[in-house]
């Protein structure tokens, strides 16, 4: 029995003096103590948590080389490899997680929309629910800050530039030609359909240097990666037919879609100003599909559009008006795939092809447009870890463009040449801390036509300076080449140049969104030239100049009110430039001083109905009066236009829908008009440019055929 008791002793003092006590403090960045973080030996059951004063203390039997780990939330895990004997009186400080809720983002210039945005301010919902945006998602984003309502036109105009500026991607590979033909005075749309994209990044300025060949903004639309089920959408509208369908299977999915446009009937019944011979009219298909690889998704897009109509545009200067019509053929392909490749390394990579084929007819003159566009880009992303991200890529375009025009008074003219160019860029995210973080890049272009080089750097920074809210700083250099009406005549350019300067404040609380956002735009190298429109025998220069700057505020509520959500944008704009066949410096016929959007959208659940009502309003536009002898110096009346919209569940999966645009019917004016010769009295007569017609009607009815029956379009309205 003694010896029993003895050996059980010696085993109990060998045990004691085998263990070995780790102790520390746990403290955050400030040297504050962090209470109820893990503290633990890697692999084994030994650890602890730290008390109210962030200390903690526990004992292992573990010998040599140990990793201790220390976690908790909002920070970044603490890792530790050493001997087990020297963990005693550690102080450690973990750093924050830059990944984590209430981190600083990177947003100055850009407006995401999209359900994985840290800075969301619209949804892809809102975009296609959007009064007076008529499902078209170019519309929609004329509501926001930094636009200028340009409503003859239809396409972006931001920030003092012209629609030219603004370049559409679609899973980061350009769209060549984004929008449907149309005419002076005649709004456009946007091609593509709003309900196949899951989210979108609208950068009005300084954005990254993985794009290019824009100088004012970029527009990134991401098409969905995975449909949530099978179904069937059928849309009759008073002006076309729609329609679409969606399969999915194990590891593949595929959406088509058809629109069918015929605006006669329409025009039948509403009176227009335009004196049409053939109403507009057109057919577009698209088709999505998608394969998920065990590390990545392949996407392939494919989208086809038929238009064709005929008028006779007034003119001031020939009494039987100018006869015009425009037959016009897009294909447009895209094929894209993401996925991993292991190490924390992604692999972004796709081709986008366009055939835009265009049939004009102006009286008797016939021009007959063909261009083939090409995109291939490669983009290779490293995580290194949470505070440092580092991409670079290589990109290649080819452009090859043909204009055969025949006319009587000089029989024909036969265009043709190619605009290929070579960029590399790259970029690299770095997180200081929750607080603070910094984006740096660069991109180098080579264009082949003009043999130019040219290298942008582009950077930003962003502090975080209360909770809810943070201040952001961006710097880029732009350039794009000149546009094909010039080229065609011109291939000795250079390529014109944009510097930006974005100072930007954002307050996020509780569904409430608060943005405020100063820039200044300058510009180098614009394209003049000496006559009306760039002709054969125009004398062209890189001598034009200008600058733009502004300010910029968004605000958006979806929660101070029961089912009521709405955003208010407004935007001053100081700008003026010396460009085309400008005498001097002035500001564009296309730029407002001041523009204002309200949108509202309540949902009335006893009605079952959703209610939209979008208020634009922008100051006069200048002009340029020749009865007057300053360049540019009159202006337009205000433009105002109230839209609204209502849309009605007959059932879960059948929708009634009627928007009216500029509701009031304001009587705006967009420009003037004036004769080439003045009359007996040496003034110059003129007519006013105005709108095809004071409002515009959309009656609908959508029907949704699903699984689960529930599913409906009321995000395609």
């Amino acid at each position: 029995m003694k010896r029993i008791l003895v050996y059980l002793f010696i085993c109990v003092t060998i045990n004691t003096m085998a263990q070995t006590t780790i102790t520390g403090k746990v403290t955050d960045p400030s040297s504050n103590p962090i209470p109820g973080a893990n503290v633990y030996l890697d692999g084994t059951y030994d650890g602890g948590t730290t008390d109210e004063n962030g200390s903690f203390s526990f004992t292992t039997t573990e010998t040599g080389e140990h990793t201790l780990l220390i976690s908790f939330l909002s920070f970044e895990t603490f890792m530790m490899l050493k001997d087990v004997s020297e963990m005693n009186n550690l102080q450690i400080k973990l750093r924050e997680d830059v990944n984590s809720l209430g981190s600083v983002v990177l947003n100055a210039g850009t407006f995401s929309a999209g359900d994985n945005s840290k800075v969301s301010v619209l949804t892809p919902l809102d975009i296609v629910t959007t009064a007076g945006a008529a499902g078209d998602y170019i519309g929609a984003l004329q509501t926001l800050p930094g636009t200028s309502n340009v409503s003859e036109d239809g396409r972006l105009f931001v920030r003092g530039g012209d629609a030219s500026e603004a370049n559409i991607y679609i899973d980061g590979q350009r769209v060549f030609q984004p929008f449907l033909s149309t005419t002076n005075n005649v709004p456009t749309r946007g091609r593509f359909s709003s309900f196949l994209f899951k989210g979108t990044n609208f950068s009005t300025g300084g954005y990254s240097a993985e794009y290019g060949d824009a100088l004012s903004s970029v527009l990134l639309l991401n098409t969905i990666d995975e449909p949530e089920q099978e179904k069937t959408e059928l849309q009759f509208l008073n002006v076309g037919l729609g329609a679409g369908n969606t399969q999915k299977w194990k590891n593949n999915s595929i959406s088509v879609n058809a629109l069918y446009i015929n605006l006669k009937p329409y025009q039948n019944i509403i009176t227009e100003r335009i004196n049409w011979i053939k109403p507009y009219e057109s057919l577009s298909g698209e088709t999505v599909y998608r394969h998920h690889f065990e590390k990545g998704l392949l996407k392939i897009y494919g989208g086809i559009t038929y238009s064709d109509f005929e008028l006779i545009q007034e003119d001031i200067n020939i009494t039987e008006g100018l006869q015009l019509g425009i037959k016009n053929r897009n294909l447009y392909l895209n094929t894209s795939y993401t996925g991993t490749l292991g190490n924390d390394w992604t692999l972004s990579t796709g081709l986008s092809f366009a055939n835009d084929h265009e049939d004009i007819t102006i009286t008797n003159t016939v021009v007959d447009d063909q261009q083939n566009s090409f995109h291939a880009k490669v983009k290779l992303k490293k995580r290194f870890n949470n505070r440092f991200k580092l991409s670079f890529g290589l990109e290649q375009f080819v452009n090859a463009f043909t204009e055969k025009v025949k006319d009587p008074s000089f029989d024909s003219f036969d265009t043709t040449f190619n605009n290929n160019s070579t960029a590399a860029f790259s970029e690299a995210n770095i997180f200081f801390n929750k607080k603070l973080a910094m984006q740096i890049g660069i991109r180098g272009v080579h264009n082949a036509l003009l043999n130019t080089t040219k290298i942008s750097p582009r950077t930003s920074l962003a502090y975080k300076i209360a909770p809810k809210s943070q201040l952001s700083l961006a710097y880029g250099e732009f350039y794009q080449s000149p546009e094909t009406d010039v080229l065609k005549y011109d291939q000795t350019l250079e390529q014109q140049q944009a510097s930006h300067y974005i100072l930007n404040y954002l307050y996020q609380n509780d569904g409430r969104t608060l943005r405020a956002e100063g820039y200044y735009k300058s510009y180098n190298n614009l394209i003049k030239y000496n006559t009306e429109n760039p002709e054969f025998d125009s004398v062209y220069s890189n001598l034009g100049e200008g600058y733009a700057s502004g300010i910029d505020l968004f605000w958006r509520d979806n929660t101070s009110i029961k089912n009521l959500d709405y955003w208010a944008s407004y935007s001053y704009l100081d700008t003026k430039r010396d460009y085309k066949n400008y005498p001097n410096k002035a500001t564009p016929n296309f730029a407002a001083k001041h523009n204002l959007s309200l949108v509202t959208k309540y949902m009335i659940n006893d009605w079952k109905s959703l209610v939209s009502a979008t208020y634009n309003f922008a100051s006069g536009r200048p002009y340029n009066n020749p009865n007057e002898t300053v360049f540019l110096n009159s202006k337009t009346k205000n433009f105002n236009a109230l839209n609204l919209s209502w849309a009605y569940l007959i059932s879960k999966q059948k929708i009634l829908y009627l928007s009216v645009s500029n509701v009031l019917g304001t009587e705006n004016i967009f420009d003037y008009q004036y004769t080439d010769t003045p009359n007996i009295n040496g003034e110059f007569s003129r007519r006013a440019i105005t709108p095809s017609a004071d409002r515009f009607f959309i009656l609908g009815f959508f029907w949704t055929i699903s699984d689960d029956k529930n599913d409906n379009q009321l995000d395609n309205l």
